[in-house]
């Protein structure tokens, strides 16, 4: 018995060894987990709120980036600029500036002029940029956008050549016309045949005046300075409806197709005057007895607008000009029709302003198709609510 008494004892006492390593063993799992746990949370500390309030209150827009330069803040307008993108910086010369932060400890300042958006450099942004580093590996980026300075310099350039050229025809058939009458002693007859062409080069005079006051409003603003979440569907209705009465007086039919539901960071207004003017290019191009066609989808991130027609079409010579100020493709049924040779070009700007394009596939006799392209929105996710509210109210 003995022999068996002292072999339970050693057993008991292995067991009691292997029980005990065991539990110191998970002990120290246990806490270098909590170690690690609460070196992650000193690693990636939620972002201070008195940074957070401070930034909120600052002009200049904002972005922290983490260790992995990960977007942990951003405000709205960083992603209505196009500085950020699926939840990372989307410009290399701005990450080359954070990881020089990052590796030197200095803070960084530079001017940079960046497309709006990877889907379009037809308008440029410029802006001013400072980085400096935060606590836990973090970089805070500052931006604030110089471009309305800018576009209000390239205005004041060229604004005054196009616009004299433009007036003065409707200016001087207007005062050819008061000459006219006045010589006529005011014939009845002669009255009957020239007050209406007055009228009509009055209401072109007026068009054209409002078409400029509307591109130099663009050239000299941001429209994406009070960008809101804009449902696309609201705003080819919305225009449709503006451009019922002119469609419905040239016997012509518009199509609107089924809904797609795309969302885009934008202006309301502008992006109405951009569908309307494609609208309307569509009605002035077009035979009485046909019809148009407005369709919208989302494709690839990308929210399209087309407007399609079965009117006069263009040569590829045209197509490449039909964008420019004043450019019409038919001067003679333009100006029949009071059209100013710049609805166009206001949509290339508004496309262009909202990081997008505008391009047309035609043929001639075979009618055109305008296709308006602006990028879906993105970015809700890491826009404080706080934030979106202010950049409405601004």
């Amino acid at each position: 018995m003995g022999g068996v008494e002292t072999s339970l004892l050693i057993l008991v006492a292995l067991v009691g060894l292997f029980v005990g390593a065991g539990a110191g063993l998970a002990f120290r799992v246990s806490q270098s987990q909590i170690r690690e746990s609460s070196q992650d949370e000193e690693f990636e500390p939620p972002v201070n709120p008195e940074l957070k309030s401070a930034l909120t209150a600052m002009a200049s827009s904002s972005v922290i980036v983490d260790s992995e330069n990960h977007v942990v803040r951003a405000d709205a307008q960083a992603y209505t600029l196009g500085l950020v993108r699926d939840e990372e910086i989307a410009h290399k010369q701005v990450l080359e500036m954070v990881e020089d932060v990052r590796k030197n400890g200095v803070t960084l300042r530079k001017k940079m002029q960046l497309p709006r958006s990877r889907y379009s450099s037809d308008s440029p942004i410029y802006l001013d940029i400072r980085v400096a580093a935060l606590l836990g590996g973090r970089v805070l980026i500052l931006i604030d956008d110089e471009t309305k300075q800018k576009r209000v310099d390239a205005v004041r350039r060229d604004f005054t050549v196009n616009v004299s050229h433009e007036l003065k025809t409707p200016i001087g058939a207007i005062g050819l016309i008061a000459e006219t009458l006045q010589d006529s002693d005011y014939d009845p007859e002669v009255v009957r045949m020239f007050t209406p062409k007055m009228a009509a080069e009055a209401a072109r005079l007026s068009t054209l005046v409002q078409d400029l006051i509307e591109l130099s409003r663009l050239e000299t603003g941001d429209p994406l300075m009070r960008a809101q979440r804009i449902n696309i569907d609201e705003v080819v209705w919305e225009a449709v409806q503006l451009e019922s009465n002119r469609a419905s007086a040239s016997n012509i039919d518009i199509e609107v197709g089924e809904p797609s539901g795309g969302i885009v960071w934008g202006d309301h207004n502008l992006l109405v005057t951009a569908v309307r003017n494609l609208v309307d290019n569509a009605i002035r191009y077009s035979d009485p007895h046909t019809r148009v066609s407005v369709k919208s989808s989302v494709v690839d991130d990308l929210v399209r607008v087309a407007v399609v027609d079965t009117g006069i079409g263009m040569d590829e010579a045209e197509k490449e000009r039909v964008f420019e100020r004043f450019y019409r493709v038919d001067p003679g049924r333009s100006r029949n029709t009071g059209g100013s040779g710049l609805g166009l070009s206001i949509v290339k700007h508004v496309a262009a302003d909202h990081g997008g394009t505008v391009s047309v596939w035609s043929k001639k006799g075979h009618g055109s198709t305008f296709t308006l392209v602006i990028p879906q929105a993105e970015g809700e996710e890491n826009v404080d609510s706080e934030d979106l509210e202010e950049s409405e109210e601004r």
